[in-house]
């Protein structure tokens, strides 16, 4: 027999299997926010994003990136980016479950709650399709301030069915749409932006534009329209800006470049030119900066729902992988100091899922005072914190992979895509710095502390050192003069309100390892310090995917 070319001591992939079903944390999470809510639909989804042909379909989509085509072979000008199938059937599967626009359809309980847990789940596929998926999610709500728009669009933005076809709204089965801001002498700093737009009457839809600029960063360019930023003579205007106008003709929206990202790869991110494009006010002139930010909260829990995801997933792998795999005699998984790095990432994706679910239930309640100060505080804290965790997270996990991890091939490759998308959510829609300093701006609102407070109630009493860190932020909020220790004080809220919601959803194993590593100081600077007294088995018993 030849044995040279056996092989043994290879884990079986991660693959046939159903993610909410198999994710204790997540489940426990949605009975905290939301404890009517029907998971029926959660369940079906997370056992279809388990199949391989899923798998497939993520990592085709990824293989064969987007391919732009500025003209047709006649030499017009096409401007059309191509997409592999397998992007289709991704778009189609995400748009069918609703996270495009569910919560703005009506009717349904706990809408954003749902729709959060579900944009997690699609997250552990495959998350740069969601790229226009979130930015719907995201845009809709504000296309409502110009009704004759709306009416038009808005069945096509919250409706299930994808179509990619590029033509007129009304001819389309579904409607996707996506955001133009940045623009490459500002970055975050919109008021920098030069794009301009001159006004041209009036018709069925408002304040008609012609626009003419430029955006840095235009991503899903293939979608059928988009809310951009451009001074009119009021200054920064928010409007809206269709691929294909009313008379059937294509907009003058020029694709000059897609970009080549690190990750993110099913995603084609652009720059574009707008030569005379047109372009129809949405809100009020020269107030678009309100209109973006209000925008830009959805994106935000977007991007903390989208890390926690990844977490998961790249836990799942390193649990799959290390509850297979021998080294020197035993599974790695029994060993003494790759039980410590497992509960350590169990403990923070656990955490991150906690309180990115938590922030998804203040868009529910938006009526209730202390939920709209939570939306407040937490979308910058949950943005900040969870997503400058990620890349140290996907690191650790494909460590415990080892060589296996690092390749871009089989099951095992995704934790490869996994690390390059990491550093995305941190970076877009504000990095980390510009969330600290909404933290801030959050802060100074009247309420802030009163809710801060109230949010942390819970667990007063249930650990010494979550105590003492709950009785110190409203001193250091109150005296917080710079903007130096904002980072910090980010940092300190996330973990306080994460160790809160942790007693409340969470076994007690997990709620005293993580106050007595993350806030009593138990704990080294890198995964796996924790202390010996900890309950690994609880721990990692109840992170396990399978």
């Amino acid at each position: 027999m030849d044995t040279n070319h056996e092989v043994f001591n290879q884990p079986a992939p991660l693959a046939g299997y159903n993610l909410f079903e198999t994710n204790r944390p997540l489940r426990d999470a949605l009975k905290f926010n939301a404890p009517t809510l029907d998971t029926a639909a959660l369940v079906a989804l997370g056992a279809t994003l388990g199949t391989a042909d899923m798998q497939t379909h993520a990592r085709l989509a990824n293989t064969n990136a987007p391919v732009l085509h500025t003209h047709d072979r006649f030499g017009r000008r096409t401007d059309a980016v191509e997409f592999h199938p397998s992007y289709h059937a991704l778009m189609k599967l995400a748009v069918a479950t609703g996270l495009h626009g569910s919560p703005w359809a009506g009717g349904a309980e706990s809408a954003h709650v749902q729709r959060a847990a579900g944009f997690m789940l699609f997250t552990e596929l495959e998350p740069s399709i969601l790229c226009p998926i979130s930015m719907t999610y995201a845009v809709t709500p504000a296309l409502r301030s110009n009704t004759a728009i709306y009416a038009d669009w808005g069945p096509g933005l919250t409706g299930r069915a994808y179509d990619p076809a590029l033509k007129l709204w009304r001819d389309k089965a579904g409607l996707t749409m996506g955001m133009g801001m940045t623009e490459k002498q500002g970055g975050s700093d919109v008021r920098a932006n030069t794009t301009h737009a001159e006004a041209a009457g009036r018709d069925n839809w408002g304040e008609r534009y012609i626009v003419t600029g430029h955006k840095w960063f235009f991503s899903a360019p293939m979608c059928d329209a988009f809310l951009i930023l451009a001074k009119t003579k009021s200054g920064l205007s928010c409007l809206f800006l269709p691929r294909v106008l009313p008379d059937g003709e294509l907009n003058a929206i020029r694709i000059q470049r897609l970009k080549d990202k690190l990750g993110n790869k099913a995603n084609a991110s652009s720059e574009v030119e707008f030569e005379n494009a047109q372009a129809w006010l949405v809100g009020e002139e020269g107030r678009g900066i309100p209109q973006i930010l209000e925008m830009g909260t959805m994106t935000r829990l977007d991007c903390a729902l989208g890390t926690s995801g990844l977490m998961r997933q790249a836990l799942s792998l390193a649990l799959n992988h290390t509850s297979q795999r021998k080294a020197f005699g035993k599974l790695l998984i029994d060993q003494p100091l790759m039980r410590n790095v497992l509960a350590d990432l169990a403990l923070e994706s656990e955490a991150a899922t906690a309180l990115a679910l938590r922030l998804a239930r203040a868009f529910d309640k938006t009526g209730d005072p202390h939920e709209a100060a939570m939306a407040r505080l937490l979308t910058p804290v949950a943005k900040f914190w969870i997503c400058k965790r990620g890349s140290h997270f996907a690191q650790e996990a494909m460590e415990c992979l080892g060589g296996n991890g690092y390749v871009e091939e089989g099951g095992e490759g995704v934790m490869a895509r996994i690390y390059r998308e990491m550093p995305l959510n941190s970076i877009w829609e504000g990095a980390g710095n510009i969330m600290a300093l909404d933290l801030l701006r959050a802060l100074r609102k009247a309420d802030a502390v009163a809710a801060l407070a109230h949010e942390l109630a819970p667990a007063k009493g249930a650990h010494p050192a979550l105590d003492r860190l709950a009785a110190a932020l409203p001193v250091r909020v109150e005296e917080m003069a710079s903007e130096l220790e904002a980072r910090r004080l980010a940092q300190d809220v996330a973990i306080a309100v994460q160790a809160a919601l942790l007693f409340q959803t969470a076994p007690s194993a997990v709620f005293a390892a993580f106050c007595d590593s993350r806030i009593a100081g138990n704990w080294g600077q890198s995964f796996g310090t924790l202390g010996a007294g900890t309950d690994f088995d609880a721990i990692i018993t109840r992170a396990m995917p399978h």
